[in-house]
């Protein structure tokens, strides 16, 4: 996500139309169509996930920060991140003479001092803060081993506390000096305290006076809650639901730029499966460690809890740090590729990878359709055409029945095999949006589709879209923006025979993290935010219809938006209607059908241009639901800055 990805998608498909604003000047006709021109994909409305300070501390549930030193240095002060003493305990990240695993060097030694006394131990403050819910079983585990081998045992103390020391939930586990090998504890606890603050820490504590002179290392240590569905090592709950909550058909992942700066960083699946104390983690791309916790078996049992399918990338000899492989040396990498793709959909009989899935607990191959080959490859355009050929070739011979995704600019460069497929990004400002509603319309139908995998309304400042807030960059989506976006979408059912998905991006964003604004749904320690676009994105979803009925077109300079679909099992008509001016509309549909019920149901989203729900204004703008009076003329005048959906039973 960068200025780049911008101007290039925009210099080739963007046309400058013309936009008019202010209100109507009298009530637009509407004629309706009888008959859908096509239908709906049912892939149309889905996500996509771009780990930035979002997986980690966000949909991944686990609650402790850095909790197994990965990709750190050891001895800095940097690699303590999250991690504090207590009680005059020494403590310090090193590269332990016997790691844990090969894949998890680092451990964390603690010593207690000699005449200690009292708790003495480590904190984790969490992912700024931790939340504590009396319904909730935790469950907490860590390795230890001590240095040098003893007849020593004592108790440690493992729980939740508030900032300033009052103990919310706690249990006792009882360590033994295992000849100096690592042992592992896992206790389970409820909080018998009750807070509505997430200004908590995770507590590892001893007795002082037990303890005094002992020196113990630590690794891998975790605290997790309840997840969704019940998963070990799984999801969020209440995140997950609010993904969910929007009706996605797909998610895009291993998430869009984070697929690797480096080569050597890259995102790879083979070291995301399998026990968490084989996964070494990586850089992301966004700066900080990625435990890779939430890992490729972690998305598709999710994918699969949710209803969803996968657009899944695979990495294809570009880092965005600027390394371009050669033709020579891709070979290897293509094979990565073929075992990321087995590992999803492959026959356990016949497939090293998809036996690994299948040891790991689903034999079954999981659904996958779309596979993306890179991530915004308009960077490395000069390199793509053999870097495309070379992949597709070889994973079209190897999965003939799946479909491939390009990443560069559309028909820019010239690319053999011909993409049927194109992922297009886009970000610009609200007013941008409205004004391009008619983006595909100009487009050829030659047979090529296209996945509107990134877009957003991010600045109201045409000149700086990624300046500062003073500069017109949106912290929070706002209504405006919302609605700008609401306009495109028209565009997007219109244009359906040939758009086969779209998501809005990023999905998420820790309003204590953020790397990016805006982003579809905030999230701290214990709430979640949801903005104004995820309640556009959720009235289209839910209310997408199967087929597309035509009708007057909207003015591609005007201000009023428009797009009609069916649902032909529930009998219904769809009317989505979208004002991104500041005054009020009048439209009057007419409808052909025989019989249309006398009412309907009207869900509408309005507010203030810049309103915004934010952590301090949560539910500023919702969705409000009523009955409207509906027949063969349906007259409706939508609110300013507005997004409605008519919902009426017609045949």
């Amino acid at each position: 996500m960068t200025k780049i990805q911008v101007w290039s998608v925009v210099s080739l498909l963007g046309v400058a139309l013309g936009c008019g604003r202010g209100s109507l000047a009298a009530t637009t006709t509407v004629s309706v169509s009888s008959t859908a021109s096509h239908p709906i994909p049912t892939s149309l409305y889905g996500q996509m996930f771009e780990d930035i300070n979002s997986g980690d501390g966000g949909l991944y549930a686990e609650l402790l920060q850095n909790r197994a030193f990965q990709q750190v240095t050891p001895g800095t002060t940097g690699a303590l991140v999250g991690w504090s003493a207590t009680g005059g305990s020494q403590i310090s990240v090193i590269k332990d003479t016997v790691p844990v695993s090969s894949a998890l060097p680092n451990s964390l030694q603690v010593t207690i001092p000699s005449g200690s006394s009292g708790s003495v131990g480590v904190l984790n403050s969490g992912f700024w803060g931790i939340k504590v819910d009396p319904t909730w079983t935790y469950t907490a585990s860590f390795w230890v081993r001590f240095p040098s081998a003893s007849s020593f045992s004592g108790n440690v103390n493992v729980g939740i506390r508030s900032t300033t020391g009052t103990v919310l939930a706690q249990a006792t586990a009882r360590v033994t000096n295992n000849n100096a090998k690592w042992s592992q504890v896992q206790v389970k606890f409820k909080p018998s305290a009750t807070t509505i603050s997430t200004n908590n820490n995770f507590f590892l504590t001893v007795d002082g006076a037990s303890w005094g002179g002992q020196t113990v290392h630590f690794a891998l240590l975790s605290l997790f809650p309840p997840t969704f569905n019940n998963r070990p090592n799984g999801m969020r709950v209440d995140i997950a639901e609010a993904l969910i909550e929007m009706a996605p058909s797909f998610f895009r992942f291993p998430g869009g730029n984070n697929v690797g700066q480096t080569v050597d960083t890259r995102w790879q699946w083979n070291a995301t499966v399998g026990p968490l104390l084989n996964r070494p983690g990586r850089v992301g791309d966004w700066g900080y460690a990625n435990t890779d916790g939430l890992g490729l078996l972690e998305y598709l049992q999710f994918f699969e809890d949710a209803k969803m399918e996968p657009i899944m990338a695979v990495w294809s000899g570009y880092a965005l740090g600027g390394t371009n492989l050669a033709e020579n040396q891709l070979a290897p990498y293509i094979q990565q590729a073929i075992d990321q793709i087995n590992f999803v959909i492959g026959d356990p009989s016949k497939s090293a990878p998809a036996a690994l899935r299948a040891s790991l607990g689903h034999p079954a191959p999981f659904a996958l359709q779309y596979v993306e080959v890179g991530n915004e490859d308009f960077f490395a355009a000069g390199t793509y055409p053999y870097r495309w050929r070379d992949f597709v070739g070889n994973l079209t011979a190897a999965f003939p029945q799946l479909r491939f995704i390009a990443t560069t600019d559309t028909f820019n460069p010239i690319l053999s095999p011909n993409p049927l497929q194109y992922d297009v990004h886009v970000y610009q400002t609200p007013t941008w949006f409205a004004q391009n509603a008619f983006f595909y319309d100009d487009f050829q139908r030659n047979q090529t589709k296209y996945f509107e995998g990134e877009y957003a309304a991010i600045s109201t400042n045409p000149n700086d879209l990624f300046g500062t807030p003073a500069d017109g960059r949106l912290t929070f989506p706002t209504m405006q923006s919302a609605a700008g976006e609401a306009a495109f979408m028209t565009g997007l059912e219109r244009n359906s025979d040939i758009v086969f998905a779209a998501s809005y991006a990023p999905l998420l964003q820790h309003v204590n993290g953020s790397q990016w604004t805006p982003d579809l749904i905030s999230f701290d320690a214990g709430t979640v935010y949801k903005s104004t676009s995820f309640y556009v994105q959720k009235l289209f979803s839910l209310n997408r219809g199967d087929e597309y009925i035509p009708s007057t077109l909207p003015s591609r300079t005007g201000t009023l938006f428009w797009s009609i679909t069916r649902a032909t099992a529930a009998g219904n008509l769809q009317i989505k209607v979208v004002n991104t001016a500041s005054t009020a509309g009048s439209l009057s549909f007419q409808l052909p059908f025989n019989n249309v019920a006398s009412t309907g149901t009207l869900q509408v989203l309005t507010g203030p241009e810049t309103a915004s729900n934010t952590p301090e204004t949560p539910n500023a703008v919702l969705p409000v639901t009523s009955t409207i009076s509906t027949g063969k003329t349906i007259n409706y005048s939508p609110a300013p800055f507005s997004v409605s959906v008519i919902t009426v039973k017609a045949s």
